[in-house]
């Protein structure tokens, strides 16, 4: 089993290469007479696709999205509806350079998935990585914008769903520096705007000196109704963290305050509950918004860990297909900071799980 499938309801399948003809997701799930143009699409795509400045890969891809089926227009619609049926979409590859990966197509790149693609199917295609590049998360984030609308359409109401970077490599944000505003007016998606300068000289020193560095994205989803999850197997926090371990070079998930939970006491940690304007009001929110696997009304926060990207130029020590030992230098066009662009990846990812359990919750309690 490949297991390209997540999701228990509102279910996404993604297909496709890195250096393959087209990347493509198929949204299965979805309620029906929903608004849903490509236009809609491609303003979430624009965020992520690669060539956007020095501090991402230079491939040149458009990420021009295509729906192919599950929608519907007429004179009763106004507009394209979705139709409850499954919703296909594509988007093109059209500058893959396969050349740049002949010197490596039998070493393993040390941290990347080479040797564990190869053990497991015992070939790998070696051109950008295959399946296991984050060229695949461009349909992700196609899929992210029908489940957040789908979100919007069951539960009545319209959350917000933003992400952002919080540390590149050593260098973290200062928090009373925090504006969402400012993340979109920078290259890294930074809610601080000195921060963001500062990561902009680590990164160029380690662009051009071959190497990569990590990064943390934080997703905050506000107004997202308590009630959502359920206790044991289906909790919405573990399925939070499966969505965003899922995400490549993901090596870590912390919901609310996370591992710096087991360094505070019991009344530190508690996020205490008062009455205002005649509904429950958290007087912090360590919890990330979620109590026993189920929303709890708050901001639901999450944070990921990112990886420095495994292909760099430096040379490193590895193996080849055969066992001998090799020193490996990867050129082509990668991302010194993949980080970057994973914070849509990360939101999408959010709104893919809370749409699934906003329709779980509905199909079990109404």
């Amino acid at each position: 089993m490949s297991y390209s499938t997540f999701g228990r309801i509102f279910r996404f399948t993604t297909w496709g290469e890195s250096h393959g003809p087209a990347l493509g997701v198929v949204v299965d799930g979805c309620p029906p007479g929903i608004g849903l143009t490509a236009a809609e699409i491609q303003i979430a795509l624009d965020k992520r696709k690669p060539g956007t400045s020095k501090f991402v890969t230079q491939r040149k891809e458009p990420d021009t999205v295509k729906i192919l089926s599950g929608v519907f227009e007429d004179d009763r619609t106004e507009g394209l509806r979705t139709t409850g049926a499954p919703i296909s979409l594509v988007i093109e590859n059209v500058d893959q350079r396969s050349k740049d990966y002949s010197d490596i197509r039998d070493k393993y790149r040390p941290g990347h998935a080479d040797f564990t693609y190869d053990a497991k199917y015992g070939f790998r295609d070696y051109r950008g990585g295959g399946r296991s590049s984050a060229r695949e998360t461009a349909v992700r984030v196609a899929a992210g914008v029908v489940a957040e609308k789908a979100l919007a359409h069951v539960i009545g109401a319209t959350p917000t769903i933003r992400a952002c970077l919080v540390q590149m490599g050593r260098h973290e944000i200062d928090r009373q520096k925090f504006n969402w505003d400012e993340v979109n007016e920078n290259p890294f998606f930074c809610p601080d705007a000195d921060a963001a300068k500062l990561w902009a000289e680590k990164l160029d020193e380690a662009r051009k000196s071959g190497s990569s560095m990590g990064a943390v994205i934080e997703i905050v989803a506000s107004g997202v109704p308590a009630g959502l999850g359920a206790p044991v197997y289906a909790k919405l926090d573990s399925d939070l963290a499966s969505a965003m371990m899922s995400i490549n070079a993901a090596k870590g998930v912390e919901i609310g305050a996370g591992f710096e939970a087991a360094a505070l006491s019991g009344e530190q940690n508690a996020d205490e509950i008062r009455v205002r304007d005649g509904a429950p009001h958290f007087l912090s929110n360590k919890a990330g918004g979620i109590l026993g696997g189920i929303s709890s009304g708050q901001d639901i926060v999450v944070r990921v860990a990112i990886k420095p990207t495994s292909s760099i130029l430096t040379p490193r020590k590895t193996i080849t297909r055969d066992g001998t030992e090799t020193d490996i230098q990867t050129k082509g066009r990668h991302d010194p900071c993949v980080g970057i662009r994973g914070v849509p990846v990360a939101e999408a990812m959010m709104a893919l799980v809370l749409a699934d359990h906003a329709l779980m919750h509905r199909a079990q309690c109404g």
